[in-house]
C-alpha cells in the first residue's frame, strides 16, 4: 500500500496503557519519518505525551473538564480536521473504536473479535489484524501495526521514546535522605487506582526497614492525590528508614525514576513508566496478569497471584480471602535480592 501521510492512534486511557502504546508509536515514526503521527487521549493522562517528541499532536478528550457529551463532540470535531489515512484503535472499547471510525480516517484498524474488550468495538473497523499468540499488551500492539506493511515486530526491539526533562527532585530526594549525589535509593510506590492492586503499606514499610539493613538502601515513599495518608503509613511503618517523597508532576517523577536504583509497586501508571525508562522494578500483581501487564524487560521480577485470584481484571475484591494478603514480605524482599543481584 501508499506510505500513509496521517496516522490516528487512539489509546484514550489509563496511564500505563498509554505507555505500553508507545513502542506502537515508536514503531510507526522509524518506518514513516515524514508522516504526522497524531495520538487521542484522555485530558488526566494528557500529559505523559508531552514527553513523547515523536507524536506531532495529542488530541484530548475533555472527561474532566466539560460533559462527556460535549467533550465527544469537541474530540470529534478535531479528529475530522486531521484528514487521516488511517486510524489504529490499540484500546479495544466502544469508545475508542468509535472515535477512530469517527476520524473519516480511510482506514480504521483494530483486533478482530476474540482479543476485544468489548467484542462491540469490532463493528467500527473497516479491517481487522489478528495479533496471533502475543501474550503481552505491548507485543499485540506492535502485530497490529502489520497492517500498515511494518515488519512482525516478534524480537525486536522495543522502543519508548519518552524524553526526560530536568528536575531538582532527586538532588532535593538524596539532600532529605543524607545521602551523596551519585549514591542510590528505592521508591516505594503503595498506591494504585484499584483498591485491590494496593497491598498493604504496613508491608511497605517492613521492606523499607530490610532494604535499609540488608542493603543500606534508604527508601523514598511516592504518592499522589489521595495517596498521601497511605504514604505516610508506609514512612510510619519503616522505622524512620523510609521518606516522604515531595510534590511530584510528572516530569518530576521522570527524573526521579532515572536517578532510583531500584523501583517497588503494585500493577500501577508510575510502575510502567518507570520500567519504560529503564529502571530496575519489582512488581507486585494480583488481579491483573504480569504476562499482559508485566514489566517489559525480562530482568525485572514480578510477584503474583493471578493465577489463583478470584477478581481478576475487576477494581474491588468480592473474594472471602485478597489475593494480594498472601504476600509475604518476605516475597518480596527475595525478588528484591533477585532484582538487585542482576545490576
Amino acid at each position: 500500500m501508499t506510505n500513509p501521510h496521517r496516522i490516528l492512534l487512539v489509546r484514550l486511557s489509563a496511564l500505563g496503557d498509554v505507555v505500553h502504546a508507545l513502542p506502537v508509536a515508536a514503531t510507526l515514526r522509524k518506518m514513516f519519518p515524514n508522516a504526522q503521527i497524531d495520538w487521542v487521549v484522555d485530558e488526566r493522562y494528557q500529559e505523559i505525551l508531552e514527553f513523547v517528541p515523536i507524536i506531532n499532536k495529542s488530541i484530548v478528550f475533555s472527561t474532566r473538564r466539560t460533559s462527556a457529551w460535549r467533550g465527544m463532540f469537541e474530540v470529534i470535531r478535531s479528529l475530522r480536521r486531521g484528514n487521516y489515512d488511517i486510524a489504529i484503535d490499540v484500546q479495544g472499547l466502544v469508545k475508542s473504536a468509535f472515535l477512530a471510525r469517527a476520524s473519516r480516517a480511510r482506514r480504521v484498524v483494530g483486533f478482530p473479535w476474540a482479543h476485544l474488550r468489548e467484542r462491540a468495538a469490532r463493528f467500527f473497523y473497516t479491517e481487522v489484524y489478528d495479533p496471533g499468540n502475543a501474550s503481552h499488551v505491548i507485543e499485540k500492539g506492535l502485530r497490529l501495526v502489520t497492517s500498515l506493511g511494518v515488519p512482525n515486530a516478534r524480537g525486536a526491539r522495543v522502543s519508548f521514546p519518552i524524553e526526560v526533562p530536568p528536575s531538582i527532585v532527586p538532588d532535593q530526594v538524596r539532600k532529605e535522605l543524607r545521602i551523596g549525589a551519585n549514591a542510590r535509593f528505592v521508591l516505594l510506590n503503595p498506591g494504585a487506582a484499584w483498591p485491590n492492586k494496593r497491598w498493604p503499606a504496613e508491608r511497605f514499610g517492613a521492606v523499607a526497614d530490610w532494604l535499609q539493613r540488608r542493603h543500606g538502601l534508604p527508601s523514598v515513599v511516592l504518592w499522589g492525590p489521595g495517596d498521601e495518608d497511605r504514604a505516610t503509613r508506609v514512612v510510619s511503618a519503616s522505622g524512620g528508614t523510609a521518606h516522604l517523597a515531595p510534590r511530584t508532576s510528572i516530569a518530576d517523577l521522570l527524573a526521579l525514576f532515572q536517578s532510583a536504583t531500584l523501583m517497588i509497586s503494585g500493577d500501577t501508571g508510575p510502575l510502567h513508566i518507570a520500567a519504560a525508562l529503564g529502571t530496575p522494578v519489582v512488581g507486585i500483581y494480583g488481579p491483573t496478569s504480569e504476562t499482559r501487564n508485566g514489566p517489559w524487560s525480562p530482568e525485572d521480577v514480578t510477584v503474583s497471584r493471578f493465577s489463583t485470584c478470584s477478581c481478576n481484571y475487576r477494581r474491588e475484591c468480592y473474594a472471602r480471602e485478597w489475593c494480594l494478603a498472601n504476600i509475604s514480605v518476605v516475597e518480596i524482599t527475595s525478588a528484591i535480592d533477585r532484582r538487585l543481584a542482576s545490576l
